[in-house]
């Protein structure tokens, strides 16, 4: 059996423990849905941990277990019925810092999504009617708005805990690994969030891959992420607020952007080196000329993403 064959056994193994039956598709979502989803909104303290478990590759050491945190605003970017937009800011406690993060979007029985399907590459692909039905596709984005991974599925309830999990799908190394890791380029996923009395939780079941040009494979380890977000009112989250209330309709331009290559096939190829700096630079920095009152023009951004985004092949 390859490689893959056997992530995605693995993967299939867990789902059918983790998913409820097939829901019968309805044309809104459940409210209790949206509830879940919206939920996650808020501020919060985070501590992130991350330990790899099975070591597949024969003579590979486990790599030394990863913890890191911070403080966390997650706000409600847009509130449709079949869609829900959640952008998390980092604040600095003591210095008032504000650092655009990570990006979530749920879209209900979504038609398609994207895929990170080769180094630096996102290729647009219909979600299967048997996946989506009764289902919402969660599409995560990096700080410039650029993708990083899609995955599918519902939510349960069993026990009235709201748990949501996906189907395996594929992301580029998060930046914790890339920076000192080249013995692996691509994660096959499981995802599940969890909402706890004091706020929810982000498990990731990780498999790190090797994946070829000539399209083997090759497994490296399995990996445990458990990202713990518990509700804080020690930290004064306004100056994130306050970025986002001035910046919003920048980064909303941006967002369109990125849909054209991302709505349809094919999807998009970045010219960028993997660290991505080429457009986070640039975008960050006419985000916060237009906080202090600059109007970038709408040929400015459009100068960044010419020179570093195409459709891919």
């Amino acid at each position: 059996m390859s490689a893959l064959s056997r992530t995605r056994s693995a993967a299939a193994l867990f789902l059918l423990t983790a998913l409820p039956a097939a829901a019968v598709s309805a044309a809104e979502p459940p409210a209790r849905d949206r509830q879940s989803i919206l939920a996650m909104q808020g501020e919060y303290l985070v501590d992130f941990a991350f330990d790899e478990t099975v070591l597949l590759k024969p003579g590979y050491e486990r790599a030394p277990a990863m913890r890191s945190g911070g403080d966390e605003v997650v706000i409600v970017v847009e509130d449709a019925p079949g869609r829900i937009v959640l952008q998390h800011l980092l604040v600095e406690p003591k210095s008032g810092h504000v650092t655009k993060h990570w990006r979530q979007d749920w879209t209900w029985e979504a038609a398609r999504r994207f895929e990170f399907s080769a180094d630096q590459t996102w290729s647009v692909r219909a979600v299967p009617a048997a996946l989506t039905r009764g289902a919402w596709t969660q599409c995560v984005y990096e700080v410039s708005d650029a993708p990083r991974y899609c995955g599918t599925g519902r939510w349960s309830y069993d026990n009235d805990v709201a748990t949501w999990t996906s189907d395996l799908s594929w992301r580029p190394l998060p930046r914790r690994e890339y920076t000192r890791r080249s013995d692996y380029n691509a994660l096959a996923v499981v995802n599940r969030h969890t909402l706890t009395p004091g706020g929810w939780t982000h498990e990731q079941f990780n498999t790190k891959v090797l994946r070829g040009a000539d399209g083997g494979m090759r497994e490296i380890a399995r990996e445990f992420g458990f990202n713990d977000y518990s509700r804080d009112t020690d930290v004064d989250f306004a100056p994130a607020r306050r970025y986002w209330q001035a910046t919003a309709g920048y980064w909303a331009r941006v967002r369109a952007r990125w849909e054209r290559f991302l709505d349809q096939p094919p999807g998009l190829h970045l010219k960028t080196p993997v660290d991505g700096m080429a457009m986070i630079i640039p975008l960050f920095t006419q985000a916060g000329e237009v906080e202090e009152g600059r109007a970038v023009p709408d040929a400015e951004i459009d100068a960044v993403f010419a020179q570093w985004v195409e459709p891919a092949r």
